[in-house]
Formats: structure tokens, C-alpha cells, sequence
């Protein structure tokens, strides 16, 4: 009965199978037809007009779209998209999050959303996770779009701004999540049209999200901040590092054990947080000769000796950083396990850690620009998101984003089989096992993954293979150079390697090795060509189909000699040879030497094997030494293997164990959501004020003079009333107005109104008395346009609005960053902080926006130029 009950309300199946009916049945009734069109890109650009002039919808030319861009696929790059790919294609138009398993060709399956929108000439961005795939994507596919006559650019930090203009400019652009988030935080720091990176008119129209369980959940917790240098003295750092070497490490409180904490500081590993105990700060002021720990004019040491703890204590080096060549301290991310050049920690952290290291401290910084990837992304008129895992964190999606998971069947079936956990009481006990498993998988010829979490278990790993023979390559953010390259080869027999973190690779484990790839590499090396080069591309592509054209079209690539050919070729044929081979023996083997925090990742892992019907399998090792098993799981079966006498070499197989690490992963992933849900409802405060300040910016930034002109008038009126409000209140009685007061405040801003009748006010009514002053200020207003005149006036209004707005919001968000900070002690005092938080941010940009009016009159009034000759 369940099972009927689950096929009738299955809405996924029943979303497919309507797409199907809607979609993929009419594109392939459309086949034949659309095969013999002649030009492509003609046909294409008539449906663009359709849409830009006709009035069409996009759904209304999806049909004859989506049949061209799969005949372009099949033409350009040889790949006609599968039934299965036009389904996440039509899911992505419409603005859903697609799931599609890990080998399906998302990269493809992107082509025929971002095409038949760039429909409407607005731009659309593939956003991925990391330049190599930005750049492979927009090379590989740049051929299919500019089949259909659309443009394709690249994104990336090496631009100059023209060139970024350019690529932004482009009807497709491939980008990484944090450099369009920067370009955009940027954008609104310009100080004139020609400095934008984005497009002025609709700059964020459509995305499609790549990854995107990754970008907007995994690194959701940290928002995008654009820095400058504060000035702070670093020296400290040092000796503070130094300093906390004399200190000694405790045990916290534990009811009905210890009363007391011991030592001078105890840690929370869950919170990453650190707690000087009474001890230790008697011992820290001493040391310091200081009275005084916690009083205000100590503060900074305070905070500086506490995140030198948590650099010493919860930072570990090769783990949660590490230190290039550079002696710079790069932050190792945690889900992909790729170092994050240009990402700090905040708050005095990396520096701490710098100091800890005893490399060079760079200055701290202030907040500039700030913005989370949540209300980022919520920005897009429209934005789809597509990844091997995401239905687990559907609520998420539709909560924060409005976006739903459709799942879309795989092309071919899984036949990956995926064995149960294997815990083990100590880690030395599972990576003995794992290097067993290795050398039994390594005898029969299959490929061997072995995703890690950490660079130190990869090397540790490594050592204990070297020990053991067993020849092997390893993977992590040591060597992203040589990423790609170490990934596409990874399926080939007797072929181990050791990943740290599978997720967001992009590269796909083909069987056997991939060719093409290898081919490619080749051509670009020793003839200094682009293997997405029309002619390298064509040349590939007939060596993998064995078309006996390949002759001919190798010899139109420069240098190509019919050696290289005859090797090319024999390279094809050793790729399938070993393919059938792998086929046989089983397929690619997975090995995850521990249980990541999100399930997500492990599953991102198993589905490395089995791609396009390919046989694999997968097992995870798990030892109670673990962080997650250490920090989470239950104590009750550590107890029950000391009663079993159970040692290291002997594993549990148990689905109290797996229930123990699903229970451990759920509570971490709670933990986690709260954390970006928190981070949300603080930045959902800041958002607000950001689309008032960021609005009126570009307002004045691309408007034309007029209304520049205007907004300048109508914050100088607005300044006008404030004063009114401050030294004349409507509900008080004039005799008790501030006459004085209102003249020195406006004649402060205003100085051509010094001989204006102030006093003459207190006997007219206050309508009467806003009238006459806002009268007197406009009047002053146009002399100064008369003074200057209007093309000067405006150019200098202009100039003032962008240099005050920027001023004062640095200075907010500075202010916003201490109050963040600090909010959390109001709950000490049974109040809310968030509510604390939203009362205090709104009456401090209020403040700003008054503070702001006045900086603006002043300047538009008070501004001399000097005498040129």
C-alpha cells in the first residue's frame, strides 16, 4: 500500500514525465527536420528576433530552441544531448535546482537553458566553483554557441576591466561564484559607468548555478567581504604567540566531576571557541602587568590573546590551511580541499595564525563591501542550480532561494554496488586496512580512489602505500596544478590515487583513462595549440571515433607529423582496450577513509564510479579516532568493543554503527544549517539597507543630469526638514524652539542663507516656516547652478553623492561588523540579540541616512574650485 501511495504523490516522477510529454518528445519529433537546416546560427538568431521583437515568450520558441542547440551539440562538438539531458535542461529554464548523478554531462546539459535564454539578448552566467572549470567549460562549449551565432566569454580575476566588460558583455558567460560575487561588490563601489565589469542595464538577469550544493549551501557560511587596510599594529600578534606558550591547557567543568575548569584556557572543538579561565587571566595580567584584562582600554588584547588560542589550539596547519612557498598562510577549504588564495579568516584570526606560523602579517582590514551568497544569488531575475546531490537539501533550497529539486534519471542504470561502512576502534587500525584493501584491489588491476579530508591524511596515506609498493598519485590542494590531468587518467587499471575531497572536480573518471584528454594535452604541449582550437578540437574527436578522416585532419594542425597521427591513434586503441578490461575486472573502486560532515560529499565520492552504466563499487572506513565519530557519535559502541575485546584489526559491520554516523552527519548538517540560517537573518537586516544604498547609487552613478540633479535636491530638502524636526518640532510650542540652534545648523551646511530671516520664522505657522526655508535653500540652490553652471553643478553633485554614500556606508559597516560582534551579550540580559540586533542596525542607519544629507548639502554648497589658467 506504501508503495502505491508513494508512486501516486511522487511529484518528481510526475515533473519528469510532464517534461518528457512537453518537451522532450516534440524536440525529438523535430529531429529529422532540424538536421537538414543549413545555418544553424540563422535559424537560431530568427528565433532571437521572434523573442526580442515579436513578443515571444521563451517558452514559446523552447521546442525549435532546444532542437537546434542539440543539432549545433552534435555538429560542433560531437555530442547530441541525450532524452535525459534535455529534461535538466528544461528544468533549468525554469529555474530549478537539477540532480543529476556525477558522469551524466551537466556541462551539456547547461548549453540548452543558457542558450534559449541569451534569447532575450539580457546575458545570462554559468557559475561554476573554481577557474579551471570556468575555462574548460566556455572552451569546450564555446564552439556549440557560437554554432547558433551567440557569444561566449570568460570571467576571471586576470582581466583588465575593459577585457571583463567584454566578457560580461557576451550573450554567455562562464565565471566562478566568487568573482562575479566580487565584480559585483565592486560594481557598487565605481565611481563611473566606464568602471563597471557588469552590464549597466540588467546585470543580473539569469545564472545557472553549477556546483550548487556546494556554493550556496557549503560556502554559504561565509559571506563575500571586500577589504581595505585598517590601521592596527600587528607586532602583536607575535607577542602574543609567545606569550600563550607559558599558558597551560585545561579540562572545562563537568557536572558531578569537576567543579571547577583546570588550567588557564579550556576549548570547545564543536564551537571552535576558546575560554580563559579565572586562573588564567590572573596569570595573562601578570605576565602582561597589566591590572586588568576586561577593561575597555584592554579589549584589544583580550581579543588578540584569544584568537591566538584558537589559531594554536583549533587551526591545525595542512589541515584547516596551509603555508605556500610564499610564506603566505592560504585557507585549505574544507568541502573540496583546494586552497582559497585571496580568502582570510576575520577578526584578527589569520593574522594569529600568521604569527603562530612566524611568516609575514599582513595588516587587518575593514569591511568595504559585504554580501552572502544567499542574497546574492536571490538578486537574479531568474537562477537554476544543477549537482550530483541536492535533494536532501531541498528545504533549504525552496526556503531561501524559492527553487525546488528535480531529480533526473540517469541515462544508463547504477549498477555501482556500495558495501556497508567498516569501523574500526583506531585510525592506525583503518589505514592498515585501507592499504590491505589497496594492494588486494591493486593485484587484480582495478583503479583505486581514495577520497580523504584532509592533505595530512593524503600524505599520511601516501607513506603507508610507498611502504607497501603499491605506486600511486596524489591529489590535493598541493598539487591543483595538475588536477584535471591526475582526475581524467584516474580510471585506468592499476591506476590508484589519493584525492582529498572528490566534490566540484568536474572532471570525469572515465574507464580506462580518457584519450582525448591525454591527446589534447599533447597538442597543446608540443605544438603550442589549444586543444578547443577548431582544428585540434575536429582532429580529436575523429581520432575517437576512429574515422579514418583523422589523417587529413590532423596534418591541418601546424607541426603535426603522420607519427604523431599513427601514435594518436594507437593511443584510442589502448584506451579501449583497457576500457573493456576495467569493464570486466569490476570497474573503479571508491575507498572514503573516513565520514565526511555532509552526506553529500560521501555520496559526491561513491559517485565517481559508475558513471553511463559503468560497474564500481564503493566501501567507507571509519575509526572512532575520527572527528566526526570523535565529537558526535554515541560513546555506547566504543563500550561495547572494550567489552567484545575487540582490537585494532578487527572492524564492526553493523547498522547500529551506520545508524550511529548517520545520527553523527544529521547533527553536524543541523549544526551547519543553523549557522547559515543565522547568517541569513543578519545579513537579511544589512540586506535591506544595501538595496537602498546600492539603488540610490546606481541611480546616480548611470541616471542622467536630471535626476541627479534631483536626488541632490531632495536630500538637501530632506536635510532641511531634519533640522526642522531637531530645533523646530511641529508638537511643540514655538516659544520653545531653537531658533539659534537651526540657523548654526543650516547655515553651517548652507552659508549663502547667513543672511536669511530666522527669527522672522518663530512667528509664522510651521507649514509656513518649512516653506519659507525650503524656498530660501532652492533659491540658493540655483545660484550655486548659476555660479557653476549646470554641467558643472551636476558633475560635482555627482561626484559628492558617490564619495559621501561610500564614505558613510564604510563607516556603517564597520559600525554593523562591532555591533555583530558584540550583540550576542545581550542575551545575558534576557533580551533577544537578534531582535537587539535588528532595533540597534536600523536606528544606526537612520543615523547614517541623516548623517549622510548633511555631508551632501555641506559639500554641494561649500565645494570651491581653483583658478586655472
Amino acid at each position: 500500500m506504501f508503495r502505491v501511495l508513494n508512486k501516486v504523490f511522487d511529484n518528481n516522477q510526475r515533473d519528469v514525465s510532464r517534461i518528457i510529454k512537453t518537451v522532450v518528445q516534440p524536440v525529438n519529433a523535430l529531429e529529422e527536420e532540424t538536421m537538414k537546416v543549413e545555418n544553424l546560427a540563422e535559424a537560431f538568431m530568427a528565433l532571437r528576433k521572434r523573442v526580442q521583437e515579436g513578443g515571444e515568450s521563451l517558452d514559446d520558441v523552447l521546442i525549435p530552441a532546444f532542437a537546434l542547440i542539440r543539432e549545433a551539440g552534435r555538429r560542433s562538438i560531437g555530442k547530441r544531448h541525450y532524452d535525459v539531458q534535455l529534461i535538466g535542461g528544461a528544468a533549468l529554464h525554469q529555474g530549478r535546482i537539477a540532480e543529476m548523478r556525477t558522469g551524466e554531462g551537466k556541462t551539456l546539459v547547461a548549453t540548452l537553458a543558457l542558450a534559449l535564454n541569451a534569447l532575450e539578448g539580457k546575458g545570462c552566467h554559468l557559475v561554476t566553483v573554481n577557474d579551471y572549470l570556468a575555462r574548460v567549460g566556455m572552451e569546450e562549449m564555446g564552439l556549440l554557441y557560437r554554432t547558433l551565432g551567440l557569444t561566449v566569454g570568460l570571467a576571471n580575476r586576470e582581466l583588465q576591466p575593459a577585457q571583463k566588460q567584454a566578457a560580461y558583455a557576451c550573450d554567455i558567460t562562464y565565471v566562478t561564484n566568487s568573482e562575479l560575487g566580487f565584480d559585483y561588490l565592486r560594481d557598487n563601489m565605481a565611481q563611473s559607468r566606464e568602471a563597471l565589469a557588469l552590464r549597466a542595464e540588467s546585470p543580473l538577469n539569469f545564472a545557472i548555478v553549477d556546483e550548487v550544493d556546494s556554493i550556496l549551501i557549503d560556502e554559504a557560511r561565509t559571506p563575500l567581504i571586500i577589504s581595505g587596510a585598517a590601521e592596527k599594529a600587528t607586532d602583536l600578534y607575535y607577542v602574543y604567540a609567545k606569550l600563550i606558550r607559558r599558558l597551560q591547557k585545561g579540562e572545562p567543568a563537568e557536572p558531578g566531576k569537576r567543579a571547577e575548569a583546570t588550567g588557564d584556557y579550556t576549548i570547545d572543538e564543536k564551537g571552535k571557541q576558546v575560554h580563559i579561565t579565572e586562573g588564567g587571566i590572573g596569570k595573562i595580567e601578570r605576565l602582561l602587568s597589566i591590572p586588568d584584562l576586561y577593561s575597555p582600554e584592554n579589549m584589544d588584547k583580550a581579543h588578540m590573546i584569544t584568537q591566538a588560542i584558537r589559531a594554536k589550539e583549533l587551526y591545525h596547519r595542512e589541515k584547516d590551511y596551509m603555508v605556500n612557498a610564499e610564506g603566505e598562510v592560504l585557507i585549505v577549504d574544507e568541502f573540496t580541499g583546494r586552497s582559497m588564495p585571496g580568502r582570510r579568516y576575520g577578526e584578527g584570526l589569520h593574522q594569529a595564525i600568521e604569527a603562530k606560523e612566524n611568516v609575514k602579517i599582513e595588516n587587518e582590514n575593514q569591511t568595504l563591501a559585504t554580501i552572502t551568497y544567499q542574497n546574492f544569488f536571490r538578486l537574479y531575475n531568474k537562477f537554476a542550480g544543477m549537482t550530483g546531490t541536492a535533494k536532501t537539501e531541498e528545504k533549504e533550497f525552496l526556503d531561501i532561494y524559492g527553487s525546488d529539486v528535480l531529480v533526473i534519471p540517469t541515462n544508463k542504470s547504477i549498477l555501482r554496488k556500495d558495501a556497508e561502512d567498516l569501523v574500526y576502534r583506531s585510525r592506525i587500525g583503518k589505514y592498515n586496512a585501507v592499504v590491505q584493501e589497496v594492494v588486494e584491489m591493486h593485484a587484480t588491476g582495478r583503479p583505486v580512489l581514495i577520497g580523504t579530508a584532509s592533505i595530512v591524511t593524503s600524505e599520511q596515506l601516501s607513506d603507508l602505500l610507498k611502504a607497501a609498493n603499491i605506486p600511486h598519485t596524489v591529489l590535493n590542494a598541493k598539487f591543483e596544478a595538475q588536477e584535471a590531468s591526475i582526475v581524467a587518467q584516474a580510471g585506468r587499471s592499476g591506476t590508484v590515487t589519493i584525492a582529498t575531497n572528490m566534490a566540484g572536480r568536474g572532471t570525469d573518471i572515465k574507464l580506462g583513462g580518457d584519450s582525448e584528454f591525454l591527446l589534447g594535452e599533447a597538442i597543446e604541449q608540443n605544438f603550442g595549440i589549444s586543444r578547443f582550437a577548431p582544428e585540434a578540437e575536429n582532429f580529436i574527436k575523429a581520432i575517437s571515433r576512429q574515422d579514418p578522416a583523422a589523417t587529413e585532419l590532423g596534418l591541418l594542425i601546424p607541426g603535426v607529423t603522420p607519427d604523431f597521427i599513427q601514435q594518436a591513434q594507437q593511443l584510442e586503441l589502448a584506451t579501449i582496450a583497457d576500457h573493456a578490461r576495467v569493464q570486466d575486472i569490476g570497474g573503479l573502486h571508491i575507498i572514503g577513509t573516513e565520514r565526511h560532515e555532509s552526506r553529500r560529499i560521501d555520496n559526491q565520492l561513491r559517485g565517481r564510479a559508475g558513471r553511463q552504466g559503468d560497474p564500481g563499487s564503493s566501501r567507507f572506513y571509519v575509526s572512532f579516532e575520527d572527528d566526526l565519530m570523535r565529537l558526535f557519535a554515541n560513546d555506547r559502541v566504543v563500550s561495547m568493543m572494550d567489552r567484545l575485546g575487540m582490537d585494532d584489526s578487527q572492524p564492526i559491520e553493523a547498522k547500529m554503527v551506520t545508524g550511529a554516523i548517520e545520527k553523527a552527519q544529521a547533527r553536524v548538517e543541523d549544526r551547519n544549517f543553523s549557522t547559515r540560517k543565522q547568517l541569513l537573518e543578519f545579513d537579511n537586516v544589512m540586506s535591506v539597507q544595501r538595496d537602498t544604498i546600492y539603488g540610490q547609487r546606481r541611480e546616480v552613478l548611470l541616471g542622467p543630469d536630471e535626476a541627479v540633479e534631483e536626488s541632490t535636491e531632495g536630500m538637501i530638502a530632506d536635510f532641511v526638514d531634519l533640522q526642522l524636526a531637531t530645533y523646530a518640532p511641529v508638537d511643540e510650542n514655538q516659544d520653545t524652539w531653537d531658533i539659534e540652534g537651526l540657523q548654526t545648523a543650516v547655515v553651517d551646511a548652507v552659508p549663502q542663507l547667513e543672511g536669511f530671516d530666522f527669527a522672522a520664522l518663530r512667528g509664522v505657522s510651521p507649514a509656513e516656516a518649512q516653506e519659507r526655508l525650503l524656498t530660501a535653500v532652492a533659491d540658493a540652490f540655483d545660484a550655486r547652478k548659476e555660479e557653476l553652471g549646470p554641467t558643472m553643478l551636476n558633475s560635482l553633485s555627482r561626484y559628492v553623492l558617490l564619495q559621501v554614500v561610500d564614505q558613510h556606508w564604510k563607516e556603517h559597516l564597520h559600525g554593523m561588523d562591532v555591533l555583530r560582534q558584540g550583540i550576542g551579550l545581550r542575551g545575558y540580559g534576557q533580551r533577544d540579540p537578534f531582535t537587539e540586533y535588528k532595533f540597534e542596525a536600523t536606528n544606526m542607519f537612520n543615523e547614517m541616512i541623516d548623517n549622510l544629507k548633511n555631508d551632501v548639502t555641506k559639500f554641494v554648497f561649500r565645494m570651491q574650485f581653483g583658478q586655472t589658467g
